[in-house]
């Protein structure tokens, strides 16, 4: 498992230093519907990523965000987001990340989640503990809404109806509520006790699974929008520090579908 995890860092630092040193150098933005894009970074990114791990682990499967599905269901499956939160990087916002999660046979067993601008490293591995820079990290303690700071799916154009019916009731029994554009930069947070929770309707694998075993491993909680265990086809998810998970589902789940 060592060697799969020590692949995972070496190719999420190469992607996230490739993408540091052409950050606002964008040559081609691509539409990929409903205000969704990519870019040819994102592309180039996403190459470093999957060479490696074909050349080291050619049995592996790969689901990559601009790439498809290859062998999803081997044993092993690499889930790769090659550039979180596109939408910052083209306006210039230094808020993005590349995420790499790893399964085994359905399992979530480890994730790298790399944030160039910060130059931060975070590792998590089944049942080895989470990680920031080589530093083990934990999430929070707060068991009061009222003390807690979440961050939000900002994509509440897709379904208007339900998500602001969440939000509202959300805004009025935490703290304070972020939308910060990148997955990986929230769940890295959660990770780490900066932020208590995380709820994400639209989120596709690639966006989450980097962050599962890493906050798994620091004392978190990370399940689909009604509870369920996560797979490589789930979609939207609540991450939290596992305290105030159960209080989340019971807002969530009445305004799905309604």
């Amino acid at each position: 498992m060592r060697d799969i995890i020590n692949l995972g860092i070496e190719a999420a630092k190469e992607a996230g230093k490739f993408l540091l040193d052409n950050f606002g150098k964008i040559d081609k933005i691509e539409s990929k519907g409903d205000r969704n894009f990519a870019t040819n970074l994102d592309k180039e990114a996403e190459k470093i990523i999957v060479d490696k791990v074909k050349k080291v682990f050619p049995n592996h499967g790969i689901i990559a965000e601009e790439g498809g599905s290859q062998g999803a269901d081997r044993e092993y499956l690499w889930i790769i987001d090659p550039l979180d939160g596109t939408h910052n990087f083209i306006r210039d916002i230094n808020i993005f990340g590349v995420s790499i999660g790893i399964i085994y046979r359905g399992d979530f067993i480890g994730g790298v989640i790399y944030m160039p601008v910060e130059d931060e490293l975070y590792v998590g591995e089944k049942g080895n503990g989470a990680y920031k820079n080589d530093e083990k990290i934990s999430v929070s303690s707060n068991d009061n809404l009222k003390d807690c700071s979440i961050s939000f799916d900002s994509s509440i154009r897709y379904s208007p109806k339900n998500m602001l019916k969440v939000l509202d009731v959300l805004a009025k029994e935490v703290f304070n509520i972020r939308m910060l554009g990148s997955s990986a930069r929230a769940l890295t947070y959660l990770a780490e006790g900066k932020l208590d929770l995380a709820v994400e309707f639209h989120d596709r694998p690639w966006d989450f699974a980097g962050g599962v075993s890493i906050i798994e491993e620091a004392g978190g909680r990370l399940t689909n929008l009604k509870g369920g265990a996560l797979t490589y086809k789930t979609i939207g998810y609540i991450a939290s520090n596992g305290i105030i998970h159960d209080k989340i589902k019971e807002i969530v789940l009445p305004c799905l579908g309604s």
